[in-house]
């Protein structure tokens, strides 16, 4: 039995799958966390990693491997490879006037042209445009960027910062959908677009290697390690979403995100133009309002999670004219940061508990409905909707959402899906 791990680094943790490459039976797992906050030192990730691995049995055995991680996240290293300060995740929002003078300085169509992306606070380059401006001491140190995910790659393939000599900067490796998310990578082309990484940093910087879905590399051991991935796409891969297929993730905030084979193009930035794991695309929206309309709507009504879905199912469709627009928190998708929630059609007959609880899970669903409707509005075709993230465990969700979402609706078992996205990559590399 040949053995593959597949790691997802994420914001809070790092879990580690070890995975029967043939059948994709998980034999062992482990987990370590991370620490909170948005500008984290990645030895704490390194540390992580370490400590999952070891949980999970080690890698002894382990022929191949590949790490799935959180996004955008800016990793900047000197010349000797030494980390220059800690990383900006793709949570920390202090670039936000840096992604607006990228705006103005090429323009948000240009930008989506030549990148996929219109930047925003998430993106890599914002990160770098702000580490430029506020700390150019540091600025001027970095001699290469690397993504989370590149870096613990080059790591545990046993490369890292030098104390003499040349350090291995060549050894650092992406994929296309980690890449596509920097605001500095043309997936039309698969080059860096370079011009976009100096008006960002301010000069130009080693970078890691884009290598194809099936193509590998070795670490000290001789074990093939794959190129990895951002975490959405490592998610699909995980999911086994393919062309014409749409993944839903209902966490606290909300993504969708299609699996399709031609790029798309938004100016308007509401739709991220990334690559997927697979050498087709991911456009992917994100929301800020999923499952904790539903959460709000349980404390409201004083019930738990089972006893609310049960109480949407006793309700008819359109909860008898109730109706729940759910931006409590505003909204990204459309972007309407200062919008509020708004309970309408409030009548006599129409107030009860089963519509209100019927409401926030139809409310909730049309939220997520305005992304994959942005996404079909670029021409990419949707068939089906893959249901992930605690929200989808919710009964009324799962009955409810073909009607609202507008096409077949399947829930993948529950798992580790970035995780066993990477180790899925790393598995094909016998193949390769």
């Amino acid at each position: 039995m040949a053995l593959v791990m597949g790691v997802d680094s994420s914001t809070q943790s790092c879990k580690v799958v070890i995975v029967d490459a043939e059948t994709g039976a998980v034999v062992r797992s482990g987990r370590a966390a991370h620490p909170d906050g948005t500008s984290v030192d990645p030895e704490a990730w390194w540390v992580a990693l370490q400590e999952a691995i070891a949980d999970a049995g080690g890698i002894a055995d382990v022929a191949a491997w590949a790490i799935g991680g959180q996004q955008h996240g800016m990793v900047a290293l000197d010349a000797r490879g030494a980390v220059v300060r800690d990383a900006l995740l793709w949570n920390d929002t202090r670039s936000a006037a840096a992604a607006a003078d990228l705006v103005a300085e090429f323009g948000a169509e240009a930008l989506a042209t030549r990148t996929g992306l219109v930047p925003v606070a998430s993106f890599t380059i914002t990160k770098l445009r702000w580490l430029r401006d506020v700390e150019p001491d540091n600025a001027a140190a970095v001699a290469a960027v690397a993504l989370p995910h590149d870096w613990l790659t080059w790591r545990l393939r046993g490369f890292g910062p030098v104390v003499e000599g040349a350090v291995a900067f060549d050894e650092l490796i992406t994929d296309r959908s980690d890449a596509s998310g920097t605001g500095y990578w043309n997936p039309a082309t698969g080059a860096y677009d370079r011009d976009l990484l100096v008006a960002a940093l301010g000069h130009d910087a080693a970078l890691p290697r884009v290598l194809g879905p099936d193509e590998w590399v070795s670490d000290a051991a001789g074990r093939r390690v794959g190129p990895g991935a951002g975490d959405n796409a490592a998610a699909a891969l995980g999911v086994g979403a393919d062309v014409g297929d749409v993944v839903v993730s209902i966490g606290t905030s909300g993504t969708v995100f299609a699996v399709s084979a031609q790029r798309t193009i938004d100016p308007t930035g509401t739709v991220a133009g990334f690559a997927d794991a697979g050498g087709h695309f991911l456009p992917h929206v994100a929301t800020l309002n999923a499952a904790r309309v539903l959460d709000v709507t349980t404390r409201l009504l004083a019930v738990d999670h089972d006893e609310l879905s049960a109480l949407a199912l006793a309700a008819a469709s359109g909860a008898g004219g109730l109706r729940l627009l759910p931006y409590f928190e505003g909204e990204r998708t459309p972007n309407l940061p200062d919008a509020t929630a708004e309970l309408t059609g409030m009548t006599l007959a129409s107030t009860t508990r089963e519509n209100l609880a019927r409401a926030a899970v139809e409310g909730m669903l049309r939220g997520l409905s305005a992304g994959l409707d942005a996404i079909r509005g670029l021409g990419v075709p949707i068939e089906r909707a893959l249901l992930v993230g605690g929200g989808a465990q919710s009964e009324a969700v799962r009955r409810i959402a073909p009607d609202v979402l507008g096409v077949p609706v399947d829930v993948p078992a529950v798992g580790e899906y970035v995780a066993l996205g990477a180790a899925r990559q790393a598995a094909r590399l016998f193949s390769a």
